[in-house]
């Protein structure tokens, strides 16, 4: 009787063995099928406001903001004093930063972007070799190598695999290949976005999110660490531009393709929330001018390690102290007056 009581114990617990290892099979399975990154961003949404924006009639009036990061950007490129062959610009919109390029610093520039239209309007400047590709930003697929600058002006900000993203492009970069970009910051329309808040908690009790998530600056260092770039240069700067409500600024972000397209935006916002907004944000930050808009632009630049880049010397190898440089800076500030005096 023990016995055959014995042998049903183990046929269970043999049976539950089963069922456990079934199961961990099981979610290990689901788990590897999850996506690596979580979409925030409707790429397709934000493709078709590009569409809009870029067939509009006065599409120039809003080009102001990009125009003048996308010459700042370029500048960045022309302080670099080397001549590269082949360079991407990815998101090129309408080709703020490709018309600013010049043909001594890039040789052949090719320019791409998801939008048919704005891609159709971008241009370069006279000498400049360009080539023109229709592709999602997040569908990056230049070859392995075969790029020696890949540049990009406020588009990186509605990428929903940012490391995924830096990750193909430092493979696309040839040896001591650079990356230089710039994006909106996390500081961008607080104003806007604090107003909406107050807003819809006195009205609703609660919030929804009007403006899309931006990445920090300490974020991105870390994202072109990970992905595996060198000597990294990040600075950030402000742009603070002036209206005479918010319903003209959420107007002017319409125009230049910049209105929210996270997935969990809210299709409606009413009449009574908007105008408690407009108060809010003329009460918090407004001045007898109108209202202002802050934008932060980050600014970084990325190299992909090759074998001709300066590299730090070995541990240990200083011959001078740090705690003895105030003493050096000193000593020949005194040998300097001495000679003069002579």
């Amino acid at each position: 009787m023990l016995s055959v009581l014995q042998n049903n114990i183990n046929n269970v617990i043999c049976h539950g063995r089963r069922n456990v290892l079934r199961n961990l099979t099981v979610i290990k399975c689901n788990f590897s099928n999850q996506p690596s990154h979580q979409k925030i961003f409707d790429r397709n949404a934000k493709r078709l406001q590009k569409e809009r924006a870029a067939l509009s009639p006065d599409v120039e009036l809003y080009d102001y903001l990009k125009e003048e990061v996308g010459y700042r950007l370029a500048d960045r490129v022309f302080d670099i004093k080397k001549e590269f062959n082949t360079a991407a610009d990815l998101g090129c919109n309408r080709g703020f930063l490709s018309r600013h390029i010049l043909a001594e610093s890039v040789k052949h520039l090719t320019l791409c972007d998801m939008s048919p239209a704005m891609l159709s309007q971008a241009t370069g400047t006279p000498g400049l070799e360009i080539s023109k590709r229709e592709i999602d930003e997040e569908l990056w697929d230049f070859p392995e190598q075969s790029l020696d600058l890949v540049i990009s002006s406020l588009s990186l900000h509605w990428i929903n695999d940012l490391p995924g993203c830096f990750g193909k492009i430092i493979r696309s970069l040839k040896e001591d290949g650079v990356f230089i970009a710039s994006m909106f910051g996390g500081d961008t329309l607080y104003e806007l976005r604090s107003s909406l808040q107050l807003a819809e908690l006195e009205r609703k009790g609660g919030i929804a999110p009007h403006i899309s998530p931006f990445t920090q600056i300490r974020d991105v260092g870390a994202l072109l660490n990970r992905a595996g770039f060198t000597m990294l240069t990040i600075d950030t700067d402000e742009i603070v531009i002036g209206y005479p409500t918010m319903y003209e600024l959420m107007f002017d972000l319409k125009g230049m393709a910049e209105n929210n397209a996270a997935f969990n935006r809210p299709v409606h916002l009413d009449r009574d929330t908007m105008m408690a907004s407009s108060a809010i944000y003329k009460e918090m930050y407004g001045n007898e001018k109108g209202v202002p808009a802050t934008f932060q632009i980050i600014y970084f630049v990325g190299w992909k390690p090759g074998p001709n880049q300066p590299t730090p010397l070995p541990r240990g190898s200083g011959e001078v102290s740090l705690k003895d440089l105030g003493k050096m800076i000193e000593n020949s500030a005194k040998s300097k007056k001495q000679k003069t005096d002579k």
